[in-house]
């Protein structure tokens, strides 16, 4: 449903949208009528073209053949295809992937979760792109040293969702942050309270610049010019974590987006700016 509901900033960034599946065509064309689904569903019965991509899983027919009694194979299936038993209808499901393909039809970047009920968001995958997306209920904050905007990629997450926390920031005129590899200074970071729901993925840096420093006659790696951190986070997508969260309108995250700013001439004391997210919860689609 999240791709039907993110399809037309898909369709802004120029990006069609299309899904395949193993399931006959009444079955396809009977849950895209039921959801409203717009957007092209192909049905591949036999798994023919999940074959030729090799994303055929093998594992729902080695659970027939060895059943939940053989413990690899029972923790497997549990990962990679259903935390439910064995049963015949999972023969022919691929390993579920995003794939983004090019005009020409050459693959460009593709997607893949650990687990079968984690899957990337597309308003997330558009910004590890470099898309813009439209912020909701993005939170504002200026200091003295920088201007912080910060937001959710999705307003509304659903178990195993993996989404981003987008932190615009903005040092002010003649204003420096430091980059990781400052080891003397606070580095611009978030860090996040603990959340038993909530797995944090490495945050990854835009290129820094090294900065001579005069008054100390060093050079450090910094930030000059705006810079969007993105911190990519999954919902935990556990059968535990959804029974725990059942009936829960929402979820929020808080924590602290720490830095150390200087300008031509002084180093200022390091800051933490607290920060929250709220996140309405809705349950998966069965």
């Amino acid at each position: 449903m999240e791709l039907q509901r993110d399809l037309q900033p898909l369709q802004d960034a120029g990006i069609n949208l299309v899904s395949i599946s193993y399931d006959s065509q009444e079955i396809v064309k009977r849950f895209a009528d039921a959801w409203g689904i717009t957007f092209p569903m192909l049905s591949d019965v036999g798994s023919e073209v999940i074959e030729r991509f090799d994303l055929l899983n093998p594992v729902p027919e080695w659970g027939l053949e060895d059943g939940v009694e053989d413990p690899d194979t029972a923790a497997a299936f549990r990962t990679i295809v259903s935390v439910t038993r064995p049963d015949e209808r999972f023969v022919g499901i691929a390993f579920p992937g995003t794939f983004m393909l090019a005009a020409n039809g050459l693959v460009q970047e593709r997607h893949f979760e650990e687990f079968y009920i984690e899957r990337n968001t597309i308003s997330s995958v558009l910004l590890r792109l470099g898309e813009d997306i439209e912020p909701v209920a993005a939170t504002q904050v200026s200091t003295a040293q920088i201007n912080l905007t910060t937001y959710s990629s999705n307003p509304e997450l659903a178990a195993g969702n993996r989404f981003s926390l987008v932190l615009s920031i903005e040092p002010l005129e003649d204003m420096h942050v430091y980059a990781p590899g400052a080891d003397d200074y606070q580095v611009v970071s978030l860090n996040l309270d603990s959340s038993p729901y909530i797995r944090e993925l490495p945050m990854t840096y835009p290129e820094s610049v090294n900065y001579y420093f005069e008054p100390f006659d060093e050079t450090v790696p910094e930030y000059l010019e705006p810079i969007k951190l993105l911190q990519e986070l999954i919902l935990d997508g556990e059968p535990e974590t959804q029974r725990a969260l059942r009936g829960q309108e929402s979820i929020t995250l808080t924590g602290t987006l720490d830095y150390q700013a200087c300008d031509d001439a002084i180093c200022y004391l390091p800051t933490s700016i607290p920060l929250s997210w709220t996140m309405q919860l809705r349950g998966l689609v069965r």
